[in-house]
Parts: C-alpha cells; structure tokens; sequence
C-alpha cells in the first residue's frame, strides 16, 4: 500500500440508521402534536373564511417510514448518505394534507396558508413530474413553520423551528394519489405503449374531470346570484323551486333565520313542489294578505321560527288543501295537527282560503 495514500472507513450506513430512528423515536410524539396543531390551524381558518374542503388530514412520519428514509444512500454519491442529520433534513415528519372540492379552492387554501404560516418552501407536483418525464399525482407542497407571534405563546413554544409539510389537492388528484403506489411503471421511457396511452387518456380525463366540477360550481353560483336577483327585483314567475331560492325567497319576505341548515330548505323546497307549486309567484300568491307573525303568534301565541311562520300562512292560504296534498298526509299525528291549527285560525277570525296551486298554473 502506497504510504501516501490515505485510508477512508466506508460509512456505516445501519448504525446511521439505528441512530436516527432511535431519536426521532424519541421524538415522534412531539410531531404527532405539532401536526395536530397545525391541522387545528388550518380548519379553524378554513372555516373563518368560510373556504369548504373535503377533508384535512395529518399525521406523523411513521417509525419504519422514517427509518427507511434516514438509511438511503445520496442519488450522486451511493457511499454517502442522503441525509447526514435526519432529524433536521428530512422535512415531512409533521405532515398535513388538505384535499378540496375544486381546483380554484387550492387558490384560496394557497393565500390561507401564506397568511397563517411561515413559508419556507412551495413546490408545484405537477409541475416537476413534467420536468422528469413521470406519472404522478399533481399536488402542490409546503414546507411551513409556526409564525414567530404564536411561536412567542407558551401553548406553542415547544414547536420553535419545527417544520410541517402540508399537501393540497383536489379529490380527484387525491384519488389518483391513493391508487399510485400500485402502479409499477412511473417512467415513461420504460411503460408498454399501451399501458402509456391509457395513462395519458386517464391522466386527461382527470383534468377535464377537475375543470368540468368547477365549471359547475361557477355555474351553479352565478344561477343562485341570478335567482336572488331576480326574488328582490320581484320577479318571481320563472324562478325554479331550490332549496337555494326557498331561503332567498324567505329571507326577504320573512327576515332572515340563522338558524336554519341548509336541510330545512330542502324540506320546504321538496314540500312545496309535492303541494303543487311551480314557481314562486303561485307562492306569493297564496301567502298573500297574511301577516306571518300574526298568525304565528294566533297559533302558537309567540312568533315562531323563520320556516314554521311559513308553513302556518301556507296552512292558511291553502287550507285542507295543505293537509291532503302533503307527503306527511297519511300520518295521524301529522293531519290531526293541522287541522287543530285551522280551527284555532278560523275561530279567531282569520279568513282561510283553499288555493290550489294546479288550478293557479292553468290559468
């Protein structure tokens, strides 16, 4: 052996990997906190803004995860490993992924995440598998920590210089993520052609999938804004029977009720057309003349809620007509009800009409 030359011990890649995995097993219980913590910011802000998604999800990196990650060998150098400090380079141990409806959503969720957090990185998925000529899911990735005013509170200060990756996709991006790992061919210099072809065709449909949903969504709130429009402009003869146009209709004419879900309006939407309405100008028509807390108060002797008020006027504007042609008409319980309700209306002199909303249409 040549004195000058120098002798190098091969690195030892098991004991590197022992070591890591035994801190960060250590330490699993501190990012399993940090990821929650940062999911609990992130919903609490979603829901602040009013932003809907389908779902936010977080966890920490598994032990066999983080040891098979630790112990991999550098991609330009095999003899060295990729990560020296473990603990510190590899940046997915707190992770969240949040996963949307709607593309546009992303966008939203994208300002939502810069305004709550420190980005340190943001990478585009889609973006780099075109770039390495790959298959994948698209999906866009942050590397973020705490902000410095929480990091300053004493509920966060464990969490100082600690990193979170968050994941955001669309449902359908996620879906093509979940069936990923069972594909075996993510090269495209290597894929059968067919097999290639059908990856492009799907990988087309996705996208089109995506654009499509929000093209729906568009299109579905530009009708709400045109039937809210049209309800306080008065004209109501061609406005379609929602749930969406059953609140705006009953917000102007009743006065808003926070209370209501969203369900309540699908109750009353489905009611009124098993009743026989078309539109809403038959409505308008039948509740004409009735003053909603009046006869509230006649019935019940205080006004009642937003949609309670409205079934007592159609009650009245309709009269039996109400009881025989609802889907409730074959309970007991239910017809007994409302006919009490018409006598206590008309022994107080409340004039009770029978309007029929089929005989309405024909005219």
């Amino acid at each position: 052996m040549d004195p000058n030359e120098t002798s190098e011990e091969p690195f030892d890649f098991a004991r590197h990997k022992l070591d890591a995995t035994n801190e960060y097993q250590k330490k699993r219980s501190l990012y399993r906190t940090f990821s929650g913590v940062i999911k609990t910011i992130l919903g609490e802000s979603l829901s602040t803004a009013n932003i809907k998604v389908a779902s936010i999800e977080e966890r920490a990196k598994s032990i066999d995860s983080f040891a098979k990650k630790a112990g991999s060998r550098s991609p330009t150098n095999p003899n060295e490993p990729k990560y020296r400090n473990p603990i510190k380079d590899i940046t997915d141990l707190a992770g969240i992924r949040v996963i949307t409806f709607f593309p546009r959503t992303i966008d939203e969720v994208d300002r939502l995440i810069n305004s709550e957090f420190e980005v340190l990185e943001k990478s585009d998925k889609s973006e780099i598998l075109k770039e390495e000529e790959r298959f994948g899911y698209q999906s866009i990735h942050y590397l973020v920590k705490l902000r410095q005013n929480r990091i300053g509170l004493t509920e966060y200060r464990s969490f100082d210089n600690l990193i979170a990756e968050i994941q955001v996709r669309t449902i359908l991006q996620h879906a093509w993520a979940e069936i990923e790992h069972d594909i075996q061919y993510k090269s495209i210099e290597i894929i059968p052609t067919e097999i290639h072809r059908r990856f492009i065709g799907l990988a087309g449909l996705i996208e089109i999938a995506d654009r499509e949903f929000q093209a729906i969504q568009d299109a579905d709130s530009e009708l709400a804004q045109k039937v809210r429009d049209s309800i306080n402009e008065g004209k109501l003869e061609d406005i379609e029977i929602t749930p969406d146009a059953v609140r705006a209709y009953l917000d102007k004419k009743m006065g808003a009720d926070g209370r209501m879900a969203d369900w309540n309006y699908q109750f009353v939407a489905q009611m009124l057309r098993k009743l026989g309405f078309t539109n809403f100008s038959q409505i308008d028509d039948c509740i004409s003349g009735y003053n909603d807390d009046q006869i509230s108060r006649v019935i019940w002797d205080y006004r009642q809620g937003q949609i309670q008020r409205f079934e007592d006027v159609l009650l009245a504007g309709m009269g039996e007509n109400f009881i025989t042609r609802h889907q409730w008409n074959a309970e007991k319980w239910f017809t007994e009800g409302r006919y009490n309700r018409l006598k206590i209306l008309r022994d107080a002199g409340v004039v009770v009409k029978d309007y029929e909303p089929m005989l309405a249409k024909s005219e």
